[in-house]
Parts: structure tokens; sequence; C-alpha cells
């Protein structure tokens, strides 16, 4: 079925260098309400000149009368409904409403609108009429114009029984993802508290667009509008904004890792109060949405799961509580307890929000997205991406600020006042023990018994040296630096050698990657002067269900750094060993194959390791270890970022992720780029054994002077985690808990089956070599290591490096 983020867009399919998955945008957003207690169009009023005064928020492509978006979010106007309706309304609340995106031709449309009554009667509804929403033919461009919607509001009421407020809302809810999945038919809003106009419109149009807005009757309490700029990608009806609960300027970055998280969360999700079996509202992150419409999607199931609208916006954008060693221990264990089962959506971000009642605004916690407020004598509240949105009397405004990071603005209409942050936070922190829970439930790594260590020799570190392609030049330059001073050498950015695909060497498989740099709009940060926001530490092991709380969901180990040394790790696989902790279990899968069996051997490896990993996670592992260690002369280690991202993806599609923590064990990791690329696909924590080993086998020959091997070891894995943090920097993702599994990276010179299957949802847009050309190169550097004559371990050399 064609989705409705399809159907009413004008973006084309992926052809040549294009792609669909790069769209972006950004864009302007303003919310106006009142706290006098009652309802006027005066606010709409004010909420559309604030909209046209972001006209230059917005944009337009070579057809001026075709807009990027432009929408408004109001509270449920019923007065204004009531007389436009030509049947009987029940009481105000006890109805919900919403505009339906219906084809545009007569036989489809009837179609959805049979499909649509007969979900809603599944869903214990009744449907009250269908209202024909006016609107203006010929106002809108030719482009806008070939995808444009017929728009017909939906009312419904239960026909079960008077049924108001939330509960209401739920079945609502289910009714317009089943509409979506099923139907194929777009509901900006269904709700009995807000109602949602938008479209592919200017600032300009939206009005007259919709006459409905311009009708007296038409009241409401607070409003949010939004201006949309996508950004050199083709607009859309349904991605316009506002959404159901969000307004948002900005770009998360780490979308793709959020929605592959979510995806995998599904298998764990219960609520005691969303009606009904809950897989038949999968995905819950629809194919072909925004970041934005994402977000709002995630948003809206963690609010109507039973969380106040503020509680579920802190546990997506929580403030920096990593770093801050004066925040409430109370509050600093409301985040850390939800940072167990929800990685921040980072990226730079304003996001307006809204249930109806409640209207606020939160910054991302570098708060690179600014925006200003202002509160009048009358208890007018104004809040814009800019100044100047409304032209207020000065002698007016009673307070005006700008949001700060960290900080919620929110303003309650009900009660009439602007809750202050610290009852905010004051308030959900006290709703559970949360400190209580993580005492009890988290482990420290280092509090792990600590387990023997291994020395090597030198000539097994030089033969598995070979075996993963390591050279003179790598040792020199990259590895003893970084083990001597703990940081990454400086080299210069650019480079004049081969890409790996054009190579006549046999390259890592890291070397076929490349990391995305973030919009032009999104500045990276500083992850020096900016340390207070970055977060290096993080939690692993299973997650509990998304939608409740409980102390069970704090079982889990806490690293702080995304690198591990070899007796760490030998802590985690270990953890269970004297039976003190029943509840974990570490299963070590190996990551070898037949090296004689080429791209075929590898290819029926991989799909033996997914049985493994998925008998593991049955049998009640709650970490894997996926290790390339103990290699032979018939056995050859498959690259660790194929096996990780393979074994992720695997996981994701079988919705098991959530329930075990990847750690890589890997000896073809010696730089920056291939512990973030691990991350970025999945893994929890690296282990480069190799490397470490390496390190200390150069202190122990002379190689590195000046440090001890313990701390050469503790200097690479410094190196090698500020490195990560660098690296996420550029993208402008502050938390190792978000880069993990973002996907922020490019293939180059990866063929289409080879991605899609391993590294899905990753761009690869040259094509290139498949399974076979992995094995040859793996095959390449394996037989420099054993060679069919054999050779004597004193004689055993590196190669010297370069191209």
């Amino acid at each position: 079925m064609l989705t409705p983020f399809r159907r009413f867009s004008a973006q084309p399919e992926a052809s040549g260098l294009y792609d669909g998955a790069h769209e972006h945008d950004a864009c302007g957003v303003a919310f106006v309400a009142t706290m006098r207690g009652e309802p006027g169009h005066d606010i709409v009023e004010k909420a559309l000149t604030a909209l046209r005064n972001l006209e230059h928020r917005g944009a337009v492509g070579a057809e001026v009368d075709t807009g990027d978006g432009a929408g408004i979010l109001t509270q449920v106007p019923d007065a204004f409904l009531r007389g436009v309706v030509d049947f009987e309304l029940p009481p105000r609340g006890s109805y919900a409403i919403g505009i339906a995106f219906l084809p545009d031709e007569d036989a489809a449309e009837a179609e959805a609108v049979a499909s649509i009554e007969a979900i809603a009667a599944g869903e214990g509804l009744r449907v009250l009429g269908w209202r024909e929403v006016p609107t203006t033919a010929g106002l809108v461009g030719a482009t806008a114009r070939s995808v444009q919607p017929r728009f017909r509001q939906l009312f419904v009421e239960s026909a079960r029984g008077r049924v108001v407020g939330m509960a209401l809302e739920r079945m609502a809810f289910c009714l317009r993802k089943r509409a979506e999945h099923e139907a194929g038919v777009y509901f900006p809003s269904m709700s009995s508290r807000t109602l949602v106009y938008k479209g592919m419109l200017t600032t300009g149009q939206l009005e007259p667009f919709f006459p409905d807005l311009s009708d007296r009757r038409f009241a409401t309490e607070l409003a949010v509008v939004h201006s949309r700029f996508s950004t050199n990608t083709f607009p859309s009806w349904p991605l316009a904004h506002p959404f159901r609960l969000i307004a948002h300027n900005g770009e998360i970055n780490t979308v793709k890792g959020n929605r592959n998280w979510m995806r995998a969360r599904e298998s764990q999700l219960v609520s005691d109060v969303i009606p009904g079996d809950l897989e038949r509202l999968f995905p819950i992150c629809a194919a072909g949405a925004s970041d934005s419409a994402s977000f709002d999607e995630v948003l809206e199931l963690l609010h109507l799961a039973g969380r106040s609208l503020p509680h579920a916006v802190l546990m997506m954008i929580p403030e920096a509580w990593e770093n801050h060693a004066e925040m409430d221990p109370a509050r600093r264990a409301f985040y850390e307890f939800h940072s167990m089962f929800m990685e921040p959506w980072d990226g730079p971000a304003c996001v307006a929000f809204t249930d109806g009642t409640l209207i606020g605004a939160v910054l991302d916690r570098n708060g690179l997205r600014p925006s200003r407020y202002w509160v009048t004598e009358d208890g007018l509240v104004v809040m814009a991406s800019e100044v100047g949105v409304l032209d207020i009397d000065p002698a007016t405004v009673v307070k005006k600020g700008r949001l700060q990071p960290g900080r919620m603005f929110l303003v309650d209409t009900e009660h009439g006042r602007i809750v202050d942050d610290e009852e905010i936070k004051a308030d959900l922190a006290g709703q559970h023990p949360y400190d209580e829970w993580l005492h009890a439930g988290r482990i420290f790594l280092k509090d792990l018994p600590e387990r023997e260590h291994v020395v090597h020799t030198h000539a097994s570190v030089t033969r598995r040296q070979q075996t993963f392609g390591y050279t003179e030049e790598e040792l020199r330059l990259l590895v003893a630096p970084m083990a001597r001073a703990g940081a990454e050498p400086i080299g210069s950015m650019g480079t004049d050698t081969p890409i790996a695909v054009l190579s006549n060497r046999p390259r890592l498989l890291f070397d076929y990657f490349t990391q995305l740099f973030a919009q032009v709009t999104n500045p990276p940060l500083d992850a020096i002067r900016e340390e207070l926001v970055t977060a290096l530490g993080t939690a692993i092991g299973p997650e509990g269900n998304l939608l409740s709380a409980s102390p069970a969901h704090c079982r889990q180990v806490v690293l702080p750094f995304p690198v591990i040394d070899n007796d760490e790790l030998a802590r985690l696989v270990h953890i269970n060993k004297d039976g003190d902790l029943p509840g974990y279990a570490t299963v070590t899968v190996k990551g070898l194959y037949k090296v004689d069996g080429g791209g075929a051997a590898l290819r029926e490896r991989i799909e033996e390791i997914f049985t493994e990993v998925s008998a593991a996670i049955e049998q009640g592992a709650k970490f894997v270890v996926l290790s390339d260690r103990d290699s032979t002369a018939d056995l050859a280690p498959i690259p660790s970022l194929l096996l990780t991202s393979a074994v992720h993806h695997h996981l994701i599609r079988e919705k098991t992720r959530t329930q075990v923590g990847l750690i890589v064990e890997a000896g073809d990791v010696r730089e920056v780029h291939h512990v973030a690329l691990l991350i970025g696909y999945g893994a929890a924590a690296v282990n480069p054994y190799l490397a470490m080993e390496s390190v200390e086998n150069l202190v122990r020959r002379g190689d590195i002077t000046g440090v001890s091997p313990e701390k050469a070891v503790a200097n690479l894995i410094k190196a090698l985690g500020k490195g990560v943090l660098k690296v996420m920097s550029k993208m402008g993702i502050s938390t190792v808990a978000s880069y993990r599994g973002a996907q922020v990276f490019e293939a180059i010179g990866l063929g289409t089956e080879l991605v899609d299957r391993y590294f899905t949802g990753t761009t690869s847009q040259l094509g290139g070599i498949g399974l076979d050309v992995i094995a040859d190169e793996v095959a390449r550097r394996h037989a420099k290591a054993y060679p069919a004559d054999g050779i004597r371990d004193p004689h055993r050399r590196l190669e010297v490096g370069g191209e």
C-alpha cells in the first residue's frame, strides 16, 4: 500500500544520486497562549500573524505559490464546530475530531472512508459524521496541487457509553494509527483536545486556504504555528508541522538509530491503559516520516501510555545531567533511570509541545536553536524562534527571556500560570524512588571481580597483527603516539590515496565508510569547551518495557567509557562466574569462518551466527560478545564491522535487540574511526584487544618508553574514547548513548545487496563490492599470517604500509 507520506508528497522515487532518505528540514516555530481562562479567536489571529512573520523561515521553490509547509495547532473549537456540522455533537470533550487527508479520486476516497469507518467500529468508536473542510481552490501552485489530498473532518465518540479525557484520546490514537497502516490515510491529528490544519502551503496561504481559521467562532486558548524549510529536499502535505503534539525547529541527527531502537522495542511494549493488542499499531515510527514526525510518534506513545507530556519530553530530550556535579540527586536519578531504556534524540532542536492544556518548549542540551518568550500583563504568552513575530507594546510586557538549554518553559492554561522549571522536575523526580531503584539494580563495571590478565608473546602478537593487516606505519604513526600521550595523533585531513574500493591492497572494511557531515544549519560541538553537555558513559544490558517503570529497568552494567580493556572484558564475560549475579549471563560468539570457502562460506557463517545469537537470547543471555579471537590456518576472522552491524540489524528485524547488550572483541580495531563505526552500528562497548596487546608488546620491546604497559593501554583507551567524542561532535551529537546505532555514515564502494542486508538503512550511492570481494581481502591478509609454505616466528615482519 502507498503510504500517506508518499501519496501526498512531491518527493520523487530514488534515482541516480538522489535518495529520499536524505530529506531534511529547518524551520521557524512559535506559540501563542492566554492565561485569562477563556478561549478567543484573537489567539488564532495572533498566531497566524506570528506565522506570517516567520515567512523567511519557510521556503518556496521555483513556484512562489507552492510552499514547503505551514500549519497551526489549536484546541478543539467546540462552538465553531457545532455551528458548521449538520449532525448532533455530544458534550465537549466526549468526541474526537481530525482532518483526514484522503485520496483525490472518487473510488479511492470512498474505499478509504469505508475502511476507516470499519476500523472505527472495530476500535469501539461510533462515527458521528464527516464534514467537508472548505478550501480555496486554485490558491496553491501546480506542484502542491498535483499531490493535494481531499480534506474531510471525521467526528467519533465511544460506542460503549460516554468516554472522555485520556481514555478517548487512546481510542482515537488506535483508530488513527490503524487508518494510516491499513487505509493509507493520514490524519494530522485525531483528538478530543487539539486540532491541526496544515499542508504544503506558504505562511501567507494557510489562513486563506482554510477559511475555517478566519471564522470568529473559531476560538482557542493556545495555538502553535510552524513555517517549514525543507532544506534542499522536496515538500510534502503530511510533513508540514505541527504534528499531533509538537512543532520542531532543528534536526535530530540520531534519528536512524532512534527509529531502529524503537522498532526493536516494539516486542517489549505492554500497556495497561492503551486498549487492545499493541501489535496492530506497529510500526510506531511510520515509514517515510521525517525526523520530527518520528519524534512526535514516539512522544505521543509515551504520553498516551500514562506519562505526563513534560515527563515524556524530558525522556527524549533530557538535560545534560551526566557531568552536572551540582544537580539535585533526585533529579539526577530521574534522568539516569530513564537513560537505561531511552537514548536521547540528539541534535540541535527547539521543540514546542502541547496537549491542549499545557503548552511549552524545550531546547536541546546545547541550546543550538535559541528561542525567546514574552508575557504581558493581560496573560498573553508568546514564544518564537526570534524576536518580532508580534508587535507587542513594551509597556505591557511583565516578563521576557530566552529559552535555556536544560530548562523547560511551560504554561498551564487551565490554572492560568507559568510553571517553574524546578517545580516541574521536582514533581517528576518525586514520582518514584528512582535513586533506590538505581542503587539496587545497576552494577558498575569497576565493582565486578577482577579476572586473570593474559600476556601474549611477541610471536603471537605479530602473527595476529598480520592476520588483521597491521603495518609498521600504523604502529609507529597511529598506535604508539596514542599509547604515549593519551591523545589521537594530529594528521592531515586530506588524502591522495585511492579509496578502498579502488585500492590494489586488501583494505579493512572500515575504510569503505565515511562519516556524514551535519547539515549546513547544524553547527558542530566544541567537545573540549562544552564537556558539560557531552557524555561517553553508558549503561549496557537488556532494557525494560518502555511504557512502564520499575526497579527491574535498572538491571544494567554501567560503563564509564565505550572502549574497554582486556581485563574489563574478562569481568563482563565472567560476570556470574562466582554465582552471585544469577540474573546475568554472557555468551561469546566466535566470528570466524572457513577462509577457503570465500564469500559463500562467509555468508553461511554469518547466517549461523544469527541463529546462535538468537538462541543465546532465548536461553537468557543478557550480554553477547562478538569475538574474532582464535583464528587458525583454516579459520579467518570476519571483519568486526560486518559482524557487528549484521547481528545488530538481525536482532532489530527479530525485535529482540533491546534484550541484550552487544560487546565487540575486535582484533582489527586500532583507530578512532574504527571504534566510531562499531558504536555507530550498534556496539555498546568495543574491546580492541590486539591494539592493546600490541601496545604492551611495544613497551616491553622498548619501542615505547616512559610509560608502563598498563599506562600505555590506559592511554590508548583514553585516546580512542576521546577521539570518538570528537567524531560525534562533528555531527552535533552529545552522548555516546545517542551515537550508538545512529549510523551517521555513508558507504563508498559497497554493493546494494550487501548494504541492505547487513548495513540496513546506510546510503551507498555508488554501489560496489559484495561479500566475495570482502572475503578475498580477508583471505589475502590471512595468507600472510599463514603462508602455505610456513614461516618461522623470528622471521615474521609486518609490511611497511602505505599505498
